[in-house]
């Protein structure tokens, strides 16, 4: 699909990009009581999250939460939970209207209202324990950075190309660092989308990761670089404690994720967001390519 870009008082917007749809909770609950016999009651909206999730009871009573997912997560969520990362058990599972649907245990907290170093160091101790989670399994598809190619939903080409100059030169320069390769390798398990708003909080400790649906076998410090974007974004006093992580990974690796977040961040902000947000994560990834 081919999008337009509007440039209206100093406000820059764009018509006909696909966007992700928004989850429609009443509808995919009356079609799992149809599917499969179980009526959930929703109980309302879940806080955070781009595509939407709900909260809903069980017939007994349990409280879950009702999410969309592009992949099946549930074994690597597990995994995950046996390294001692709290993550939620997957309850039910159907296809709705071509759409993987999920019911997950509830966990306690909520995502963090503000971001300090207390919360940025215990997830710096979940990413600790990932690593080397997936050793010795058979090997799969090596993860795919979609820097020469467009992801599915999500890292889209276009609209950086339409979107004006700056975008334009910093897809050039995710094209130049994907003609050195485009894939991730490792034996970690990664969540793929590290960040404050996918852990909760209950009382200042972490209570929970959520939002698994892209996670794959690779290498860790990847979701450090998602981190580490994040957190220059939005509280940049505290990025020295992710950079200290960082610091000896290789240069070819750290440009290859960077190019990948600074490609997803802005594209998703052209597609679903305002002109501030766009610019801001433009600059977030315009600083970190200075220093690469």
């Amino acid at each position: 699909m081919t999008g337009r870009i509007h440039f209206t008082g100093g406000e820059v917007t764009t018509e006909a990009w696909p966007r992700s749809a928004r989850l429609d909770a009443p509808k995919v609950l009356e079609r799992i009581a149809s599917i499969t016999g179980v009526r959930l009651v929703l109980e309302g909206p879940a806080p955070g999250g781009e595509v939407g999730a709900a909260y809903v009871r069980w017939p007994d009573g349990r409280r879950s939460v009702l999410t969309a997912a592009r992949t099946r997560s549930a074994a690597l969520v597990d995994r995950a939970r046996a390294a001692g990362v709290p993550t939620a058990r997957h309850e039910l599972t159907a296809r709705v209207d071509g759409v993987r649907v999920v019911v997950q245990q509830r966990l306690p907290g909520a995502p963090p209202a503000t971001l300090d170093a207390g919360l940025v160091r215990q997830m710096l101790r979940v990413n600790d324990q990932l690593a080397g989670v997936l050793a010795g399994e058979p090997d799969p598809r090596p993860a795919e950075l979609y820097l020469t190619s467009a992801g599915p939903g999500f890292c889209l080409h276009e609209p950086l190309t339409a979107y004006g100059p700056r975008a334009q030169r910093l897809l050039s320069w995710v094209h130049e660092v994907g003609a050195d390769g485009t894939h991730m390798v490792g034996d970690d398990l990664t969540h793929m989308d590290f960040h404050p708003g996918n852990v909760l909080v209950d009382r200042g400790r972490l209570s929970g990761v959520v939002d698994w649906d892209g996670a794959q076998r690779g290498d860790r410090h990847f979701d450090l670089v998602t981190l580490l974007f994040h957190v220059r974004a939005h509280t940049p006093a505290l990025a020295v404690l992710v950079e200290e992580r960082l610091r000896l990974l290789p240069p070819r690796r750290m440009r290859a994720y960077w190019a990948h977040m600074s490609l997803r961040q802005v594209d998703w902000s052209i597609r679903h967001h305002d002109a501030p947000t766009v610019e801001r994560w433009l600059a977030v990834a315009e600083q970190g390519l200075a220093g690469l």
